[in-house]
């Protein structure tokens, strides 16, 4: 997980557990799910989960100014070049 850097481009996609973490230049999605069990694997995917969560927490907090909110514009479809 050290290549992934929040907010750095918009081809980045990492997987923790079944929980995949989408990197774009606006925002960081997280989709699926992780499942932290009482265990030495459950420890190890709660502290990959912490470590991405502190990275976007850090990459924010460098910000200078924050807008409000960030307008998600919707997917669009284009036509198939194939």
């Amino acid at each position: 997980m050290n290549h992934f850097k929040p907010y750095a481009n918009e081809s980045d996609v990492i997987r923790i557990g079944a929980l995949e973490i989408e990197n774009r230049t606006d925002r960081v999605s997280l989709t699926g799910d992780v499942v932290l069990t009482r265990d030495q694997a459950g420890l190890a995917l709660a502290r990959e989960l912490q470590a991405l969560i502190g990275q976007v927490v850090q990459a924010l907090q460098a910000e200078e100014k924050l807008p409000e909110t960030v307008e998600v514009k919707p997917a669009q479809v284009v036509k198939n070049p194939f």
